[in-house]
């Protein structure tokens, strides 16, 4: 695990809530992001992530988003925002995607100031690094776990 200081990122997104037998489907909607940038000629910054918003037992609020250079105005179901400043706990996964749940659990079992108040999550990521037309093996695939904490 790294703590990161990382500086505000702009970015589109799709939310939806979802249960954990559909998380998955929030990953459909990153290409209709990244068409939804190319259609405005805006540039794509780094790799796709899911932001979780909200997290209890039975559902999660999320966001399927792609980095990008700044807000925009929203049309449809895609909006902009920003990731917040600030210090982040980190680690990298690598692995099928089914393992991140226990990474999660790792970085917030230590005693460190997450940024949440209840279930909401001021920013808790996982970011995908391999694309899965290129690599379609998920044991091979590269994820981050990112967790803001209080400043």
């Amino acid at each position: 695990m790294d703590i990161e200081k990382r500086e505000e990122q702009p970015y589109a997104a799709i939310k939806a809530t979802v249960t954990p037998e559909t998380i998955g489907k929030i990953a459909d909607r990153f290409e209709e992001v990244m068409r939804w940038l190319a259609d405005r000629e805006l540039p794509i910054l780094g790799a796709p992530f899911v932001r979780y918003l909200r997290v209890t037992d039975t559902e999660f609020e999320v966001e399927a988003a792609i980095p990008t250079i700044a807000e925009v105005p929203a049309s449809g179901d895609v909006f902009c925002s920003t990731l917040p400043a600030g210090r982040y706990a980190v680690e990298t996964h690598e692995g099928h995607p089914d393992g991140l749940a226990g990474v999660t659990e790792r970085l917030l079992g230590r005693d460190l100031p997450f940024d949440r108040e209840g279930d909401r999550w001021g920013a808790r990521l996982e970011t995908f690094f391999t694309d899965p037309a290129v690599q379609p093996d998920p044991h091979r695939w590269t994820t981050e776990v990112a967790i803001r904490l209080t400043d």
